[in-house]
């Protein structure tokens, strides 16, 4: 059974609350706590890639801020994925997810694996930046959608359209260039997940894409074992083979 890899992507609103003054930390009172706008998913092995938006649901009119309906479709999104991979994943859109899954009543997920292309870009590489825009940028990938910055989230949250239609397609194009930004960085992290052991094929396989395209390196020599070092021809992952004498 092949892993399911899901890439997405979450956009949400900002607290609004009362301060005594411009750049006080100090917030008097909270007006509407934070809550999801949308979410973007593409699976690995799929072209199409999916938002979810809050004026998809019925009574958005009525409540704008009301995300328990998108909220738990990530939640069954979440739940089917094997491996989840975000850009900055691990400290904010998982976290942020599971909190509105908590606020919500909604259970943990069931177990996944996660790949963030954050952790992968800081650990590996020193590039200008390790914003999504700036690598995707530099590895001649894409760049963001312009938008009209804050704006377009004010617009979102009053209920306007273009503000919306805007919206799902910046967030749609986020996940496209986290796909290429992965593409083009997963050889390189040895914290991937193994899919040798998610469901991928039971003979000698790339543990990052499931490539049977390998070849043999060189020997990996322990004081109890020789292992084979192998190269995936595909993704260009290095990476130790099955053990070879005893």
């Amino acid at each position: 059974m092949e892993p399911k890899i899901a890439f997405f992507d979450i956009e949400t609103a900002p607290i609004l609350g009362y301060t005594w003054q411009l750049y006080d930390t100090n917030v008097i009172e909270v007006v509407h706590d934070p809550f999801m706008m949308s979410f973007a998913v593409q699976w690995a092995g799929q072209k199409k890639i999916h938002v979810k938006a809050l004026p998809d649901y019925p009574g958005y009119k009525k409540n704008k801020k009301n995300d328990k309906k998108l909220v738990t479709d990530l939640w069954k999104m979440m739940n089917e994925a094997d491996v989840i991979v975000a850009h900055n994943g691990d400290q904010y859109d998982i976290r942020w997810a599971n909190a509105r899954f908590l606020v919500h009543g909604l259970p943990p997920v069931s177990h996944f694996k996660s790949f963030d292309t954050l952790k992968t870009a800081r650990r590996y590489f020193k590039l200008p930046s390790n914003k999504l825009d700036s690598i995707a940028h530099t590895l001649g990938i894409g760049r963001k959608l312009p938008h009209t910055g804050k704006a377009m989230w004010m617009g979102c949250i009053e209920g306007v359209e273009k503000d919306w239609r805007t919206m799902r397609r910046y967030n749609a194009h986020d996940v496209l260039l986290l796909r290429g930004v992965y593409d083009r960085i997963k050889p390189w992290a040895q914290s991937h997940p193994d899919m040798r052991l998610i469901g991928g094929p039971l003979k000698e396989c790339c543990p990052t894409c499931q490539s049977t395209n390998t070849r043999p390196t060189s020997k990996l020599y322990t004081l109890t074992t020789i292992k084979q070092r192998m190269q995936c021809n595909d993704c260009g992952r290095h990476y130790v083979g099955a053990k070879t004498k005893a």
